[in-house]
């Protein structure tokens, strides 16, 4: 489809032909256990890869939020164990509309890792068509040999968002931007400045991408083109949705930077000021 996406047969063709590493990022906000959920069900030949210890280092509060960017030589031995070699494209999935599988691409690109492709609509998708599926642990994968670096897409630290970006965008749901709800972080609302763009409308009722000319017109509705570029600062809850609007934003060309540590950074930092209700 693009340099983001893939669709499903594409996807199969793919793996008769030149077989790409393929991650299954089963992941939620709470309790949820995804290896169980890769092991009820997933494509063959995909790796279950965890998202909380390894695409994430432990939580540190207000030094770098719940999922702070995890060291890039821990996730260049993960990326080896999943089997990545240099030059090999990768693709991932979820159960969710890719809310999850987002992170592992956002960080495999933002290592280097230059063919790394979101599967469209996920496994659900997969499934729509018809595609097989297996079940168990799955084969131990052979151990590749990528080397990463990481700074390939770029990021901002929270005194830059300090500094007030010229377009700050809040991935999550509405009801924890406006701060009538807070599951999970020390303080609810959003960052000054900040408005809300929830990344559950990048995708349809089925989990697939909208059209890219929707998109386009989403984001266009917003001030936001290809000229935006490094102006335009994503973030959500911990950095983990926000990958999934920086992927949107892509799609049609716009360049966006995240903000790792995200609301639960900024929110674990009393000096902060935090705003509320529906206006930046």
């Amino acid at each position: 489809m693009n340099e983001v996406l893939i669709t499903p047969l594409d996807l199969a063709e793919m793996l008769l032909a030149r077989p790409p590493v393929l991650l299954d990022v089963r992941w939620q906000l709470g309790d949820f256990d995804g290896r169980r959920a890769y092991r009820e069900g997933h494509i063959p030949g995909a790796v279950y890869v965890d998202l909380d210890s390894e695409l994430a280092a432990p939580p540190s509060g207000p030094i770098g939020g719940r999922h702070p960017l995890p060291a890039v030589a821990d996730l260049q031995e993960a990326a080896r164990r999943w089997g990545i070699d240099d030059g090999v494209p990768v693709v991932v999935y979820d159960d969710s509309g890719n809310l999850a599988a987002a992170r592992a691409w956002w960080l495999l690109r933002w290592a280097g890792v230059a063919d790394v492709r979101l599967l469209d609509g996920g496994l659900a998708a997969w499934r729509a068509e018809g595609l097989r599926t297996t079940t168990g642990d799955g084969g131990r994968p052979r151990t590749g040999s990528v080397t990463l670096t990481s700074g390939q897409l770029p990021v901002v630290t929270i005194d830059d968002v300090a500094a007030g970006p010229e377009h700050l965008l809040d991935a999550r749901a509405p009801e924890r931007y406006r701060g009538d709800v807070e599951p999970v972080d020390p303080r609810a609302g959003h960052i000054p400045g900040a408005i809300n763009v929830p990344t559950a409308d990048n995708v349809d009722t089925s989990g697939r991408f909208h059209p890219s000319d929707e998109l386009r017109r989403r984001f266009a509705d917003l001030g936001l083109d290809s000229d935006a570029g490094s102006d335009v600062v994503v973030y959500c809850g911990s950095g983990i949705n926000a990958a999934h609007q920086i992927a949107a934003l892509a799609v049609v060309g716009i360049d966006a930077a995240l903000f790792p540590g995200s609301f639960s950074q900024w929110a674990s930092d009393p000096e902060r000021p935090v705003a509320e209700g529906d206006r930046p």
